[in-house]
Parts: structure tokens; C-alpha cells; sequence
């Protein structure tokens, strides 16, 4: 399928992304990312979405209310596992004080994770409500940062260094679909088919988060079988899905009207998804780089040139 003009989640209209990209010393290696439907107040205008849960071995905050009620009203904030409380109230600090939010007595902020140890000091929680406010306010359009960016910053996957890649597609109907992942698992890496690397088993029990977007029409039941495509686009990296792996996706549409979106126009929706995933997840490695972190470690960007000879077979 053709991908969007920056082949990113923010080819769909409107979406905006923000990083916040933590590195102190020799052993902070860890950030935040904002992935925002739209520019205005989320709780007053909230979006369609819907949360998916392929493995639920994680610590994703606010899934419960989303489900119930088929909106989401905040970013999307993708961080460290030991971070997810701090950055919710983050969130919490960030929305209650913008205009038109001074009656609010609720508010559902979406935090994901993947666990960052092995290059960060996860147990510093060094991410504070001031990197969660800096993600949020940075968040724009056009091109995403990659790779060791934001949450994705000590990311490892399959064994090299991992964290955020993003790719959309365009649907012959005119639908964009966008995917944000924040790639932190392991398996045995494929690509296009070829096996390029088994990477050890322990790397295999960490996370991943996985982020579409669209402006199709949608309703929250249509979100959530889009959601669930993810799973086929990470099966298709290599993911062996193990029992420590939290894996998660997360649906909205920017679309604002009520949905009129045909049950027989998903297939090409399911299609996007999955690819996009797909190709999100190898940015994910082939756009990181190199990073020496917590006690030491080393963990190193998948080496290109091996990787182009195996595809060119």
C-alpha cells in the first residue's frame, strides 16, 4: 500500500508528536513521548479510541475507562515502566491547568510502558511532571524523531538497540492510517521474511506499545480490530510473544463527526495497520543508534550493511 507523504503517524491530519529525552550521567537513559489526536483541549474534545491487549503482562494506565466508555481524553504517553505514575500525574498537572479545565473533578490520563532497565536506572524514576509538560508543549506535526528518542531512549530490541520508529499508509479510499511503536521486545528478528538475528531469551521479556491512528470514520468496536491488527504486523518482525512481553495497542481515530465508517471498508484498514506496523517496528532499529548506559552496558544499533546483504539474496 502507498504510505503517507512522511510515512509517519502524523501524515494523519492533525496528529501531533513531542519527546522528552532524558540522558544524565552514565546511567539515566530514559524519556517520554506525547502522541497527541489533535492541538486543542483533549478533555473537551475528547476522540474515539480504543486499547487492545495482545499480552497483558504490563503496567498500562487508564485502558479500563477508554474500553468503557470508547473515548480518550489526553496524549497518549508512551514511557519507562517505574515512570508510568509519575508521568500520569504529569499529565494530570498538564490538563487540569489549561484553560476551560478549572471545573474538572475527573480526568483519564493513557500511559503506556516498556521497562528500560538494562540501559537505564529505572529504579531513579528520573522523569518528572516538568519532561512530561516539555513533551506535551513540544508535540508538532511533520517528521518524527526516531530511534533513541523520548520513551524510546533505553529501548532494546531483539537483542540491538530498539525505541520509537513510526510509517503510515493511505487506503485507495483516502484513509491515513499512522503507527508510532515503542519497540522493547525480542524474538528472532525477521525482516521480509529472512531471519536476520535470535536474540538471547531474556531479551525477549520485555514490551511493546504500539500506536495507530487514523481519520477513518470509525467507531470504538472498529478502533479495537484495528488495534488488534498490530499483532500481525509484530508476528511478522519476528516477535515470539513471550510471557514477560507486555503488548499493547492503542486506537483512536481523528475524526470528529459521528462514525459512518462501513464494516466492509476495515479490510483495507486492517491491511494498513499491519503493515505499518510492520515497517514501524524496523525503523524503530534501523533509525537508533548506538548506547552505553546503566553499569556499563552497551547495547548496539543494528549493523546495516549485513542486513541489506541478507535482503538482497
Amino acid at each position: 500500500m502507498p504510505t503517507g507523504g512522511l510515512n509517519a503517524i502524523t501524515d494523519v491530519a492533525g496528529v501531533r508528536v513531542g519527546h522528552a529525552t532524558i540522558v544524565r550521567g552514565e546511567g539515566i537513559r530514559t524519556g517520554v513521548t506525547a502522541i497527541l489526536p489533535h492541538g486543542g483541549n483533549l478533555f473537551r474534545e475528547k476522540v474515539r479510541g480504543a486499547v487492545f491487549t495482545a499480552n497483558g503482562f504490563g503496567k498500562l494506565a487508564g485502558s479500563t475507562q477508554v474500553n468503557e466508555l470508547g473515548e480518550i481524553e489526553s496524549p497518549v504517553m508512551p514511557t519507562s515502566t517505574l515512570a508510568v505514575p509519575r508521568v500520569a500525574d504529569g499529565v494530570l498537572d498538564y490538563m487540569l491547568a489549561l484553560p476551560d479545565n478549572e471545573d474538572v473533578r475527573s480526568l483519564n490520563p493513557l500511559v503506556g510502558e516498556t521497562n528500560d532497565g538494562q540501559l537505564n536506572d529505572i529504579r531513579a524514576r528520573a522523569i518528572t511532571s516538568a519532561d512530561v509538560a516539555a513533551a506535551i508543549r513540544t508535540a508538532r506535526g511533520g517528521a518524527v524523531e526516531m530511534g533513541a528518542a523520548g520513551a524510546g531512549t533505553g529501548a532494546i530490541a531483539f537483542g540491538y538497540k530498539g525505541g520509537i520508529g513510526t510509517a503510515s499508509r493511505r487506503t485507495a479510499a483516502g484513509y491515513t492510517v499512522g503507527v508510532l511503536v515503542q519497540s522493547n521486545f525480542g524474538g528472532e528478528l525477521t525482516v521480509c521474511g529472512h531471519r536476520v538475528r535470535r536474540s538471547e531469551p531474556a531479551s525477549a521479556d520485555r514490551s511493546i506499545l504500539m500506536v495507530v491512528a487514523t481519520d477513518a470514520p470509525a467507531d470504538h468496536r472498529q478502533l479495537m480490530r484495528m488495534a488488534a491488527r498490530t499483532v500481525w504486523g509484530l508476528a511478522r518482525t519476528g516477535s515470539t510473544a513471550s510471557h514477560g512481553s507486555g503488548d499493547y495497542a492503542i486506537a483512536f481515530t481523528t475524526h470528529r463527526a459521528p462514525p459512518t465508517l462501513a464494516v466492509d471498508a476495515l479490510s483495507p484498514l486492517f491491511q494498513a495497520v499491519i503493515e505499518a506496523t510492520e515497517e514501524a517496528i524496523y525503523d524503530s532499529l534501523t533509525q537508533a543508534r548506538t548506547v552505553k548506559g546503566f553499569g556499563g552496558r552497551t547495547v548496539e544499533a543494528l549493523p546495516l550493511g549485513p542486513l541489506e546483504a541478507i535482503l538482497k539474496k
